[in-house]
């Protein structure tokens, strides 16, 4: 993602978080967070792992419970599949080709949902924090196919389409952290995620669209309280 990308969606956060205290008294506090982390597609016939990097805001209604939006960007996964392609007509020959079909799928989502500390607290400066969040998110995906043997599609039926697409999905977004507070208003913290897809629309360019992809993350990164 180039650097302008990146501003726009810290702008965009910027936003909302604007937006969201002016809701509430001038005595709630924020945080805005940001991690790295290693993403692994668990979706049999679409398993790849890759970084990722997130954005996120925090509002703090109470030290014990808030409300977040984050943005989060991973870089290409790669997988391959064994396929075939079934000739339409009896007469045509080959009946069968059979092919490989390698596939980069990249990943973007757009999550907001509420976040509660089970063990200590937003402001909390002694000992390990611990908290659970849930949300609803707007996976963007693009996907690219490429054939090992170029396929006549007036002649045959594939089961995943040549070329580029951009799929969408939406995702309930559980998660559980851990933090640390390392000085000043500065905490060190560690989550695993997981997005689990709803239904959504199929895409010829996806081999396996049921469920897919279901990610789950393991990130690390600083969140600083405002």
């Amino acid at each position: 993602m180039q650097s302008g990308d990146l501003k726009k969606h810290i702008s965009i956060l910027g936003l909302t978080l604007a937006a969201a205290t002016s809701v509430f008294s001038q005595q709630t506090r924020f945080s805005i967070a940001t991690d790295l982390s290693v993403q692994h597609n668990f979706k049999k016939e679409q398993r790849f792992t890759v970084i990722g990097h997130t954005v996120q805001v925090q509002v703090h209604l109470t030290p014990k419970e808030g409300i977040y939006v984050w943005f989060v960007y991973y870089s290409n996964g790669k997988f391959k599949n064994n396929l075939t392609a079934t000739a339409k007509s009896p007469v045509t020959v080959p009946q069968q080709i059979n092919y490989v079909n390698s596939a980069n799928m990249r990943l973007k989502q757009f999550s907001i949902g509420w976040k509660k500390y089970l063990i200590g607290n937003a402001e909390a400066e002694k000992g390990i924090n611990i908290y659970a969040h849930a949300g609803f998110g707007l996976l963007l995906g693009r996907i690219e196919n490429t054939h090992s043997t170029g396929i006549n599609t007036a002649d045959y039926n594939v089961p995943v389409i040549s070329g580029r697409a951009n799929f969408k999905r939406l995702t309930i977004d559980p998660g559980l952290g851990v933090e640390k507070h390392l000085g000043s208003d500065i905490f060190l913290y560690g989550e695993a995620r997981v997005w689990i897809p709803t239904d959504g629309y199929p895409s010829r360019y996806i081999y396996i669209n049921d469920r897919a992809p279901w990610a789950g993350m393991l990130s690390a990164g600083l969140r600083v309280l405002f």
